[in-house]
């Protein structure tokens, strides 16, 4: 090699760990980086402690919400974040509850899985630089419905209202959080008075339950069959 030549450079291959219960899902995205040379899929795991054997190979995992386990998308996103790992979620995103809780737990996007393989494999590789991959679905998620005005609840309110709109009562919401329940009938007040000034009246139960769904505190009622 001439003195004067510089060394040639590779693009460095980032490992990515998938967690997803659906084989289908999973043979789909293992094609789709086949032909990827900077993107490889090391690992394919249920659930999240399936793949924590093998997390410290990673540079990159992508996280299915709806996992078969039921574990929330914000303990699984806080046990990967725990072990140093960016998670990039790849969802149907027919759930906003579900989106909402993995960016809320700090996720670097969400990507849905009827992306063109494309788009998909420029987020993964986005993700796994250690970008934020803003899509139409993670930003929504972020501010929320722009025809709901914010209410500007405390973590503290949050979960108040979480708790007793879920069908809690005082008492319990007392104990479960650690307040006197007076304190919580002093934030409840204070919850329903903010709603009321965004013009978002709540004075029953089944109103705070309503407010709570569409903010995302709480996930959207399933429709059963009979």
């Amino acid at each position: 090699m001439p003195e004067d030549a510089e060394p040639a450079t590779s693009t460095p291959v980032r490992a990515i760990g998938l967690i997803e219960d659906h084989e289908s899902v999973a043979i789909g995205l293992a094609t789709i980086l086949a032909e990827v040379p900077d993107l490889s899929l090391v690992v394919t795991a249920s659930t999240v402690q399936d793949l924590l054997p093998r997390i410290d190979e990673l540079d990159l995992v992508v996280l299915d919400l709806r996992l078969g386990d039921g574990s929330s998308p914000m303990s699984n996103v806080t046990t990967l974040h725990e072990h140093g790992k960016p998670v990039l979620a790849f969802t149907g995103a027919e759930n906003p509850y579900l989106v909402r809780s993995a960016a809320r737990a700090g996720v670097l996007g969400v990507v849905r899985k009827s992306e063109p393989a494309h788009a998909v494999v420029e987020a993964m590789r986005m993700a796994a630089a250690g970008q934020q991959v803003v899509t139409t679905d993670w930003a929504a998620a972020i501010d929320g419905d722009p025809q709901l005005p914010d209410v500007g609840l405390s973590p503290r309110q949050q979960e108040v209202l979480a708790l007793y709109a879920s069908g809690e009562k005082a008492a319990r919401v007392a104990h479960l959080t650690g307040l006197a329940e007076q304190t919580v009938h002093d934030y409840l007040g204070r919850i329903r008075q903010k709603y009321s000034e965004a013009g978002r009246p709540a004075p029953t139960k089944t109103d705070l339950f309503k407010r709570a769904v569409e903010d995302g505190w709480l996930p959207i009622p399933e429709h059963r069959e009979p």
